[in-house]
């Protein structure tokens, strides 16, 4: 195992020179929504200019695919994080149309018992006795499990078409409130 910042130019090409890995999965960035709010330039630089950084040295390196994590927020964003993956998307397909390294993309939303995921907070806060905040009673998530989003990934990356963007049929988005509601019955309290 080696820890390197995707945003450190040289430590990214020194691990990718000593390894020379056939296929990249780019997952690291700055995922937390109200957080990005708060500091934009980190969200652009991490999410953006890390992304940037590491497609480049993909194809530098010779990696024969690049397979770019994004997420569901980046089709039509309405936050910082959303916007700053939806660039990274759209610079790792400009790649894809002029470099010998397949770039692919493959969008999640909500991967449940991952650390990100609103599920386990929800429990969490349950089980301390604290209220669960939902700050749009309107919002709605999709939700896959870790077993799905892994198999997405390796799916896009074996059959997938080199610019393409892979979305998992995750079917109907579920209400944050609803999901909020259910977990609350669920461990004995009552919602109201």
């Amino acid at each position: 195992p080696r820890v390197g910042n995707v945003t450190d130019r040289l430590r990214m090409r020194h691990l990718l020179r000593q390894f020379q890995p056939q296929a990249i999965f780019h997952a690291a960035a700055h995922k937390h929504v109200p957080l990005m709010e708060l500091n934009v330039g980190e969200a652009i630089r991490n999410n953006v200019a890390g992304s940037r950084l590491m497609a480049d040295l993909a194809r530098e390196c010779g990696a024969e695919s690049f397979v770019f994590i994004s997420t569901d927020k980046a089709v039509n964003p309405t936050s910082v994080m959303g916007a700053t993956k939806r660039l990274a998307e759209v610079y790792v397909q400009a790649l894809a149309a002029e470099s010998k390294t397949s770039f692919i993309t493959v969008r999640f939303g909500n991967v449940l018992g991952s650390r990100g995921s609103v599920v386990p907070y929800f429990l969490k806060r349950i089980a301390a006795g604290l209220p669960l905040p939902v700050t749009d009673p309107e919002m709605t998530r999709y939700f896959m499990t870790i077993r799905e989003a892994a198999l997405l990934v390796i799916e896009a990356m074996v059959l997938g078409e080199a610019g393409a963007t892979y979305i998992l049929e995750m079917g109907e988005p579920v209400p944050v409130l609803e999901l909020a509601r259910n977990l609350l019955v669920l461990s004995g309290y009552d919602p109201g």
